[in-house]
């Protein structure tokens, strides 16, 4: 059953919203303000239908905020607003809205837009997932799992984990890997400690970081990501 998150203040409209879409086969949770609907992320959804004026928040912040949350960043929202300004519109798909709904809508319209978002969603997210056996990093999650185990690393070790692994099979040298890294907003001490955060990030997804298998030191050359670990 698809789950999703209505954040939205106005109880009538929600009740109307959640028996129409419950009718389409959809399970609807509601949450009437920003911080309500922050709080109950951590249930876990397919999607948000988020509106844009909130007593205690501006959607657009909360948007920001779903984005920046690594743990649900990928998550697709649709945004609903009274507003009929475009700019709001080109606002919302900017900061990371898969869609935008201006009110009055029918019910049926919205419906079928979460039904095109959800069907974007899960074809992106089958490209964004690499496998490498019993290794997957989600790259629209962020997420990196060994043996369907989470597994944590900080959000610029997950940049430097997916340098790699994209590049599988290729020795990179620490210049080319921080040169690759440099729109990623790390900084000098990151810089300075790369050789560290490569040892963490072992210590995440090796099996013995003592004898690392998926990310290989070829001595003066710099580090590759192995395809198939040894």
């Amino acid at each position: 059953m698809t789950r999703l998150l209505l954040i939205d203040d106005d109880a009538r409209l929600a009740s109307m919203l959640r028996d129409y879409l419950a009718g389409h086969g959809l399970t609807v949770d509601v949450a009437g303000s920003a911080a309500a609907g922050l709080q109950r992320l951590g249930d876990g959804y397919d999607l948000v239908v988020l509106d844009l004026m909130l007593p205690d928040a501006d959607g657009l912040q909360v948007c920001r905020r779903i984005r920046a949350d690594g743990l649900h960043a990928s998550v697709p929202i649709v945004m609903l607003t009274a507003k009929g300004d475009p700019l709001d519109r080109v606002l919302g798909l900017e900061i990371g809205a898969d869609d935008y709904v201006p009110k009055p809508f029918e019910p049926r319209e919205l419906l079928a837009r979460i039904r095109a978002v959800l069907r974007r969603g899960g074809e992106r997210r089958r490209d964004d997932v690499l496998r490498f056996g019993r290794l997957e990093i989600d790259r629209g999650a962020r997420l990196v799992r060994l043996d369907g185990t989470l597994r944590a690393l900080t959000s610029h070790q997950f940049d430097l984990l997916l340098v790699l692994a994209e590049r599988a099979g290729r020795v990179l040298s620490r210049e080319t890997i921080l040169d690759l890294l440099a729109g990623s907003g790390v900084d000098a001490a990151f810089e300075r400690s790369i050789d560290v955060h490569i040892a963490r990030i072992r210590a995440a997804i090796e099996d013995d970081p003592r004898r690392p298998r998926r990310i290989v030191t070829v001595r003066g050359a710099g580090y590759v990501f192995a395809r198939e670990p040894s």
